[in-house]
């Protein structure tokens, strides 16, 4: 008999780590976990992560074999940089066509993606008071669309052209989106919801 697995969508608020409590808890003492959003079925599992300071679309899974292979899929994901400095066309092309970053102290020659200069997404909620948004100079915003995953990739290709992020929120995995979410609302989802190619 096949095992039914739960699959769930959340709005990842700044400030959670993507990972339930563990045996690190006096460790990581006044941390936010994703346990605390919602009662997950035990066995829930994130898909991927993001940062402690960035916000936005998680994945969540009981089923292990779909986590590893959506992981590995090169699954377009989406996101929302809101950056320090007006970025320029000349800095826009550089992120398309490829940037090198350092990784784990390796460089490394990030991949061809989508990237677009944006207004202002009037639809996301007010920013946490902890980012330090338009300190030193005015912010811009940029949609940018990678199919790669490397640790902390969109702070580190927006750092290497001069224009730091300085909110991070992932609108997009595959299909699935964050629309009409608030910060920390968990929505069950569908096998539908992913892309037929990632179905059992």
């Amino acid at each position: 008999m096949t095992q039914k697995h739960n699959h769930f969508k959340l709005y990842k608020p700044f400030g959670v780590l993507s990972q339930f409590t563990s045996g690190e808890e006096r460790q990581l003492k006044k941390k936010r976990f994703l346990s605390e959003l919602d009662n997950f079925p035990e066995g829930t599992m994130p898909i991927g992560r993001l940062d402690e300071k960035s916000e936005g679309l998680l994945l969540l899974t009981t089923d292990g074999a779909l986590s590893d292979r959506i992981n590995s899929s090169g699954i377009e994901k989406e996101y929302l940089a809101q950056l320090d400095g007006e970025i320029s066309s000349k800095a826009v092309l550089q992120l398309i066509n490829g940037v090198p970053i350092g990784i784990f102290g390796e460089k490394y020659l990030t991949k061809h993606c989508f990237v677009e200069k944006i207004d202002s997404p009037n639809f996301l909620s007010t920013p946490n008071s902890k980012l330090r948004i338009g300190v030193h100079r005015p912010t811009s915003w940029i949609r940018i669309t990678l199919t790669e995953g490397k640790f902390r990739q969109v702070r580190k290709m927006t750092a290497s052209v001069g224009f730091p992020t300085v909110r991070l929120v992932r609108f997009r995995v595959g299909n699935i989106t964050l629309e009409n979410m608030l910060p920390g609302e968990v929505s069950p989802v569908s096998m539908d919801y992913f892309n037929p190619s990632l179905r059992d």
